[in-house]
C-alpha cells in the first residue's frame, strides 16, 4: 500500500479517526499526493516534497505541514491550539476545523510549487 496507509493501520479508536480525517482532508485538496516518508514520518508527498503528516504522540496528535511558514499564515485563526512554526497539536476532542486544514494544505502546495524549478523556454 504505502507509508501512510501502513501507519493508519497501526492506529485505533478516536486517535485513529482524528488522524485519518486529517489525511482525508489533505487528499481532498491534493488527490494526486503520493505516500512516502519525510523527516522519518509517514507522509503525503507533493512533487516528492513533504506535504502533510499527522501522527499520534504520547500527549497529543500532531500535524506537520513540513513548512516553517504555513502555520503562521493561519496563526490568527488557531485560537487555543498549541502550535509552533512547524507543528500543530490537536486532539480527537479538539480537532482542527476542516477549513483551516484546507487552507494549511493549499498553502503548502503553493509553497512547494513556487520552489519548483521552472523549465527554460529555450529562448
Amino acid at each position: 500500500m504505502g507509508e501512510v496507509t501502513d501507519y493508519l493501520a497501526t492506529l485505533d479508536g478516536p486517535d485513529a479517526a482524528a488522524v485519518r480525517h486529517v489525511y482525508d482532508v489533505a487528499r481532498e485538496i491534493a488527490p494526486e499526493a503520493t505516500e512516502g516518508r519525510s523527516y522519518g514520518m509517514a507522509a503525503l508527498l507533493w512533487h516528492g516534497k513533504g506535504y502533510a503528516s499527522a501522527i499520534v504522540t504520547k500527549n497529543h496528535l500532531s500535524l506537520f505541514p513540513f513548512s516553517g511558514h504555513v502555520l503562521e499564515g493561519v496563526g490568527d485563526r488557531l485560537g487555543d491550539f498549541d502550535w509552533a512554526k512547524g507543528t500543530l497539536r490537536f486532539s480527537p476532542g479538539h480537532p482542527v476545523p476542516d477549513e483551516i486544514l484546507r487552507d494549511i494544505f493549499r498553502a503548502r502546495i503553493v509553497e512547494i510549487e513556487s520552489k519548483l524549478k521552472k523549465p527554460s523556454n529555450g529562448a
